[in-house]
């Protein structure tokens, strides 16, 4: 329905529209789309800004910017806990890593801004939502996919897939024009976003593969080069494949992530330098930093190799590969990805244990891992000779389970 909407509207003159919630950051693009919004549709404009962690700095001042732009009102909602427990957490219990190397950290953090922007459009009596992303990424797809999921009448407004701003110097003309303060923050050569999960770096001199990204541009982890001489043991504790304290200590999701990002960052831990398929069918390059994150999913690995059988682990595998799929291409709100999730759900809830990981100079190493529901027996794993394991037993099943190749070959040499 929502799809249909928007698709009739195409090529058609704006409908005036009665109040838009904008995702609003207090950059210089989202302070050009208030006026627009007021201009182009007549309508008052709510910005919304969720927080997930992306640091108190860009939160700073934001209402008086707001207004100042022409919005009738500043809605700010801390998600930090909500999207941790409900968002991480349910993608770090799957083991989902897109093309190999992604943790997902933006496209996680999407829906969770999206579903609260349907939320505070009922609360104001919003017709339709706004959002800054370009037509040219994923995120427009994260957004939308989202708004169609849980409210499909609502309209959905993308300024830059209709103006016709093209670059910066358009921008800071039309805000001067319509009398809209101009950030006067410094522009990063980089394009970043930044959460609690992780801060991803893309732009300048990233757009070319072959180049080496500078020293001075990471901002949440140190130069394992840097990082100490020393290295530092820290554990992790699960329970029903979700964290639950760290060294010890019993904490919330975001406070939980919150300190192991201090000490993954301290040791250079989780800087993934990567080129991905987009879903909107380019390849981008881009650098991404996820130190707490990077140890969690070892963590998590290294407690289901206990816990985990072979067959269980093997189909975990293949369906945590989908359930990334899903997740980066905006479709949380799927019913496939609530039904994996389910499955994930239940093969976990024997992973309850203890992890302790060695951190050095950007490497994360297992030197523990302890759980009362593990299904390595040593015992049975050692060398000697045991009650439940008898070597001379082999012999038979070599014989049956090599039986097909042997066939074969016994076909292709003529016996």
């Amino acid at each position: 329905m929502g799809e249909a909407h928007a698709m009739c509207n195409i090529g058609v003159a704006p409908a005036k529209l009665n109040k838009v919630v904008l995702a609003y950051s207090g950059g210089l693009d989202t302070s050009v789309i208030v006026p627009w919004l007021r201009e182009n549709y007549g309508c008052e404009v709510v910005c919304f800004t969720a927080d997930v962690g992306q640091g108190v700095m860009e939160l700073d001042g934001l209402e008086a910017k707001a207004k100042a732009s022409g919005a009738c009102q500043l809605v700010v909602k801390d998600l930090r806990e909500e999207f941790v427990e409900e968002y991480v957490f349910p993608c770090l219990r799957a083991g989902a890593v897109y093309e190999r190397k992604y943790l997902l950290g933006t496209s996680m953090a999407r829906p969770v801004i999206a579903k609260a922007m349907v939320d505070v459009a009922r609360e104001v009596g919003a017709d339709a939502v706004a959002h800054g992303c370009t037509g040219k990424g994923n995120d427009q797809v994260r957004f939308e996919l989202t708004f169609f999921a849980l409210n499909p009448k609502l309209r959905v407004i993308a300024p830059w897939r209709e103006w016709d701003i093209t670059g910066r110097e358009d921008a800071i003309e039309y805000a001067k024009k319509h009398n809209v303060p101009v950030p006067v923050t410094k522009k990063s050569i980089y394009s970043r976003d930044r959460n609690i999960w992780h801060l991803s770096h893309e732009g300048d001199i990233l757009e070319d593969p072959a180049n080496e990204p500078k020293k001075d541009m990471f901002m949440m982890s140190v130069d394992p080069e840097d990082a100490p001489n020393q290295p530092e043991y820290v554990e992790i504790n699960f329970v029903s494949g979700l964290p639950v304290a760290v060294n010890g200590k019993k904490l919330s999701p975001a406070s939980l992530l919150d300190e192991l990002n201090k000490i993954g960052g301290k040791h250079g831990i989780g800087r993934v330098d990567m080129v991905e398929n987009r879903l909107v069918g380019m390849k981008s390059r881009g650098v991404y930093e996820t130190p707490g994150g990077t140890i969690l999913f070892t963590a998590a690995r290294e407690l289901e190799s206990l816990t985990l059988d072979r067959e269980t682990i093997q189909v975990k595998d293949s369906l945590a590969l989908k359930y990334a799929e899903l997740v980066y291409a905006g479709r949380w709100f799927d019913p496939l990805r609530k039904a994996m999730d389910g499955f994930m759900e239940t093969i976990t809830a024997t992973s309850t244990g203890t992890v302790t990981l060695k951190l050095y100079k950007g490497s994360a190493a297992v030197a523990r891992r302890e759980s009362p529901n593990s299904l390595y027996r040593q015992d049975i794993s050692s060398f000697e000779n045991g009650d439940v394991y008898n070597q001379a037993d082999a012999a038979g099943f070599i014989h049956l389970y090599g039986l097909p190749t042997r066939v074969r070959a016994m076909l292709e040499q003529g016996m």
